[in-house]
């Protein structure tokens, strides 16, 4: 329910999941947002999105990789317990029409168990992302708009320990 004239600060958080996708190599899969090109700042990030009501986390991250990026060839390998929570900036709580205050999130890490080819960010209708490619865990700081960027030092910290080629 959109709510014109509410603060930010009373608005809920969207319920939300989080994938680290780590290949055989140790790197982990950034996206290019493809619908936030007026922003000064033209985000790279991690895939991530909704929690339907009743879903469960593990079953939801893996439903958001097929959509975003056209594969579930994944395992999941590891998880943040807690629910890490950010705030957007005003002008993005405007874009998504004043329904959320920011995300409360799950995280997952998981490793990915295709090829390259399997990554189609045209599998949907309405591509949320215009580009991909695998980078070292430690540059998804720099990547992230700076409102997530506590978020991504969180994930980084966590799930360090996928960047060894082939998991070992």
């Amino acid at each position: 329910m959109t709510q014109p004239n509410a603060q930010p600060s009373a608005l809920p958080y969207r319920a939300n999941v989080g994938a680290a996708l780590f290949n055989r190599q140790g790197e982990i899969l950034v996206a290019r947002r493809a619908d936030l090109r007026a922003f000064e700042h033209f985000p790279w990030q991690l895939p991530q999105g909704g929690i339907d009501a009743g879903e469960d986390p593990r079953r939801a991250v893996v439903r958001e990789l097929r959509e975003e990026i056209g594969t579930d060839a994944v395992e999941i390998i590891g998880e943040i317990p807690d629910w890490l929570t950010y705030e957007f900036p005003d002008e993005v709580v405007q874009k998504f029409g004043n329904r959320h205050r920011g995300q409360r999130q799950r995280w997952f890490a998981l490793r990915f168990l295709g090829t390259d080819d399997l990554i189609r960010l045209d599998a949907d209708a309405h591509p949320e992302f215009s580009e991909w490619r695998w980078v070292p865990l430690e540059s998804i700081v720099a990547l992230a708009v700076p409102f997530k960027r506590h978020i991504y030092q969180r994930i980084a910290d966590a799930f360090s320990q996928f960047t060894t080629p082939n998991g070992a």
